[in-house]
């Protein structure tokens, strides 16, 4: 039977209660610090239950591996749930399983799987209510992707079939970033640069930030060339980037540009900024990470619901060392929790 054909059959948490919003959690790559993290800062989330979408068996191991002990309470499919009873004094866990023998030799085959259960269970909940939130963990793209779609953006987006209506936005409360293109090869990037997804992608944003941030931001746009020119016949920031900005800028949105992102994220200029906007991923990921580090959250927006994750990835050379930086986990779930 098709996973996510049984877990609506069997799935009867109830989760139609008013004024009470969990938030789900999918755990992502088996092998990733993402639990390492999950586990030794659940302590610290005091308003919303979280509900992890995990291995009990590798939760386990995790633990061992880690030597911390932490209760976990099952949330079992069959049963119906009253989730105003659930906290985060243990792990709320709904259990996915994933076969191996040894950490450090899970199956890509196998891997893949239980990212992918793990997901379609975190989308069934998500459908029924559309008050939950979303967090992920990382995942290696090119194992579980395999070519279909260029980030997990665009894979919850499919699952909606609104994966050109997506935008990723890199954010922290002094300077958010937002890639255009998000993990679109170099060179294919001017492809899908145009004037009209310059101005869909600007108004998604400040849609987000007028009402989940009750603020009118202030939009910085990158060149896509350096300086902002080019001796070729195509300049796409004189022929694309600059008309989208002065449509936006007549429509009353406070944007300016293109600038040159050399010069762009120096310290006098991004106090003028909420958002800047680059043409591809890391003409804006590289200066926000250098500057604030780990204090960002990415959050995915276009879905029907609020999805989340960790601005790290599965960082595999710190797992089980108990050393990585919990900052973007913490962050992104205070900011669900306001």
């Amino acid at each position: 039977m098709n996973f996510q054909l049984f877990i609506i059959k069997r799935l009867k948490l109830n989760l139609m209660l008013k004024n009470f919003n969990p938030i789900i959690v999918v755990a992502g790559e088996p092998k990733s610090v993402f639990l390492e993290l999950y586990i030794k800062n659940l302590n610290k989330f005091k308003k919303s239950p979280l509900i992890l979408i995990a291995s009990q068996k590798l939760l386990i191991d995790q633990m061992k591996l880690i030597k911390i002990k932490k209760k976990i309470n099952i949330l079992k499919l069959k049963k119906k749930i009253n989730l105003k009873n659930l906290d985060n004094k243990k792990i709320n866990l709904i259990d996915i399983p994933i076969d191996y023998k040894n950490l450090d030799a899970i199956k890509t085959k196998n891997s893949n799987e239980y990212i992918k259960n793990s997901f379609e269970t975190a989308l069934v909940l998500l459908k029924k209510n559309k008050n939950l939130r979303l967090i992920n963990g990382p995942i290696i793209k090119k194992s579980f992707l395999e070519k279909k779609h260029l980030g997990i953006t665009e894979y919850l987006g499919s699952k909606y079939n609104i994966i050109n209506n997506v935008v990723m936005l890199i954010y922290n409360k002094s300077l958010s970033v937002s890639p255009l293109t998000t993990h679109v090869p170099l060179k294919n990037v001017h492809k899908f640069i145009s004037k009209k997804r310059i101005i869909n992608h600007v108004k998604k944003i400040h849609e987000f930030y007028k009402k989940s941030l009750n603020k009118n931001p202030t939009f910085g746009v990158t060149g896509l060339n350096p300086h902002c020119e080019s001796s070729f016949k195509i300049n796409e920031d004189e022929k694309i980037i600059k008309p989208a900005i002065r449509y936006l800028s007549k429509k009353n949105y406070k944007i300016s540009g293109p600038f040159p992102a050399d010069t762009l994220f120096l310290k006098e200029n991004i106090k003028k900024f909420d958002v800047i906007i680059g043409m591809y991923h890391d003409q804006v990921l590289t200066p926000i990470k250098t500057i604030y580090e780990f204090d960002a959250i990415n959050i995915t927006l276009g879905l029907p619901f609020l999805r989340v994750s960790p601005d790290h990835g599965p960082n595999l050379i710190m797992f089980g060392k108990n050393r990585s930086n919990p900052t973007s986990l913490i962050r992104s779930i205070e900011f669900l929790n306001k």
